[in-house]
Parts: structure tokens; sequence; C-alpha cells
């Protein structure tokens, strides 16, 4: 078996000093770019492998970012967080970190994994997701100078403006804004909004993007996140001769239900369009925003580590603690 090429052997081909390589690994945004590359490229030359558990014993950091996963609640929409937890894995192994998840059945529980974690050196940063107004968690990781960065927003007075903390989300404002629009240009002036309840900071952001876009005899519909539900929310507005030309809804599980309402109806030429771009939606060719949770693993990364490979506590501040992504739309005939 070939000996496996070590830390000399990079320095060796790369013509610098084992500290060089050394700084390139662990701290390289104090190496100039021209030996950087130039170590990078011995690195891949080599296929050289840094041994995890040295680096963490010589930088007493584990390279490991905690991940939470909200407790399973069934639906559809779950593949959004699938798909941002495998990105962020893949990208985070690009810069020589790995990803640990985590799950809790509640905030304090999960307060109470944190500490744990932290307290025994398995993390150096966590990503949160689920997050509402008055997030103690938020604070709790705050006060104790832990870096962090949260898939969502405070949604609160710590928001856009003047964000206590880092933050990645995706603009639902802009999604159901575009959506409404097309929907305006294909179908008609009368686009409803199937939403949930007031309340949500992720819906009431969705429905703001309609209020925006719609037109003056728009019809606001309310379900929770059933299908079942939606399509008696739908079938009631058709019960009643509500003027709709087309849907534009929250989610794509509502969505779903406002589809198997029209068809029931006889309106199988209603345009219904959703909000996730799942795997469902595509198989029954409805339209709906995708949140691309690719792009906020990478804002997540960005704001966590900069350009380095290392993570250092950093509080927020103005124009670069958060990233909004901009959703698209996908339009299905």
């Amino acid at each position: 078996m070939a000996k496996a090429p070590t830390v000399e052997d990079v320095a060796r081909v790369a013509a610098v000093s084992r500290q060089t390589v050394s700084n390139v690994l662990n701290t390289p945004e104090i190496v100039k770019p021209a030996t950087r590359e130039r170590v990078e490229q011995a690195i891949a030359q080599l296929g050289y492998r840094p041994h995890t558990a040295a680096r963490a014993l010589r930088t007493r950091r584990s390279s490991t970012i905690g991940v939470h996963l909200d407790p399973y609640a069934g639906g559809i929409s779950g593949v959004v967080l699938d798909r941002f937890v495998h990105a962020l894995t893949d990208r985070a192994g690009e810069r020589r970190m790995r990803v640990l998840i985590y799950a809790a059945r509640d905030p304090q529980q999960e307060i109470e994994r944190m500490r744990e974690l932290t307290d025994g050196g398995e993390v150096d940063a966590f990503v949160i997701t689920g997050t509402f107004h008055g997030d103690p968690r938020t604070r709790w990781l705050l006060e104790r100078d832990v870096p962090f960065v949260s898939f969502g927003r405070p949604w609160g007075a710590d928001d856009v403006d003047a964000p206590e903390h880092l933050w990645v989300d995706v603009d639902g404002a802009a999604g159901t804004r575009a959506a409404t629009r097309f929907a305006r240009e294909r179908a008609g002036d009368r686009v409803a909004f199937l939403g949930w309840p007031a309340g949500s900071g992720t819906g009431d952001d969705r429905e703001r993007g309609w209020r925006e876009a719609g037109g003056p005899d728009a019809v606001r519909l309310t379900a929770t996140e059933d299908v079942q539900e939606a399509r008696r929310a739908v079938a009631s507005a058709f019960s009643m001769q509500t003027p709709i030309d087309a849907i534009v809804c929250a989610s794509d599980t509502l969505a779903i239900g406002a589809r198997l309402a029209a068809a029931a109806a006889g309106r199988d030429d209603l345009l219904v369009i959703g909000f996730d771009n799942t795997p469902a939606a595509e198989a029954l060719g409805l339209s709906s925003v995708e949140q691309l949770p690719e792009e906020v693993a990478d804002g997540v990364l960005e704001l966590l580590m900069g350009a380095g490979s290392v993570v250092a506590p950093r509080r927020a501040a103005a124009g670069s603690a958060h990233v909004l992504v901009t959703p698209r739309l996908v339009a299905r005939a």
C-alpha cells in the first residue's frame, strides 16, 4: 500500500516551508494568494488529506458545524430542508468542514443539546432552522458568543434593517410577487391567495408579495398546511361563486389541495401556483416557486467563514449580516 502524502511532501512539491502549508490549511487568509494557490495545487496533485483528529488537537477546533433539523411533521415540503442539509454538507466538505446533524423537539431541548455540544468541544458553530419571533436559541448563542447562522429571519425587531445576528433566508415576498404577476398575465386579474393563518413570519411574508402584485379584486383564502383543508377552503370559495382566475399558494401542499378542488369543480384549466417546487408539484405539472436551498447553503458558509477555512465569533454588521436569496418561478404548462 502506498504511503499517504504528508505535510512535508506538500511543502516539498510547493517549494514552501511546512509552516506555510499549515497556514494554508488553518489560516489561509494570512498567506499571499500566489503562494496559497501553489500549495493548494500541490495538495490536489498529491491527494493530501489533513488528519482531522490531529488538526483538532492542534487548533482546538473540531472543524464541525452543528445543524438542527426540525421535527418531522409529515407533508411534502420537507424536501427543501433536505436539499439544504445535503448542499451544506457538500459545500462544507469543500472547505474541510464536517456537518453534525442533531434533533430536538422544542427550543429548550435544542438549547440543552447545543450546550452539550459546545461544552464537549464537538462543534465550532451552529446552523439553526425554523426561526420565530422571540426565539430563545439565538439569545442563548449570542450571550455565549457561539458562532451561528440561522436559516430563516428572526421575524422581529432583530430583522433586515438592523440585524443582531447572522442569517440567510429566502425572499418569499419576491417569490409570490413574481408568481402573482405571472398569473395575472396568463389568466386574469382575479388572482386569489391561499395561505396559512396570519401570524407566521414566513406565511405573512409570502402573502405580502401577493398583495403587492395583486389586483383590486383579489381574494385571500386560508388553510393550515394540510391538503384536505386546502381543498375544502377552495371548494368553499367555488360554492359561493367567488370569481377566481388563478390561485397563488403559500406552499405546494396547499397548491395540491387547490388543484384537487379545481378538478372536482370542473375547472381543470385553473392556474394554480405553489411554493417550494417539490417533486410532487413537478409530478402534477404545477407551477411553483423554487427556494434554491443550495444558494442558502452557500450564504450560510460565507457568513460563517468568509473566504477562510475556520469559524470565528463574529457580530452582525450593517450590510454584511444577512443574505436574502431571491427564489425563481418554475412555470409549467
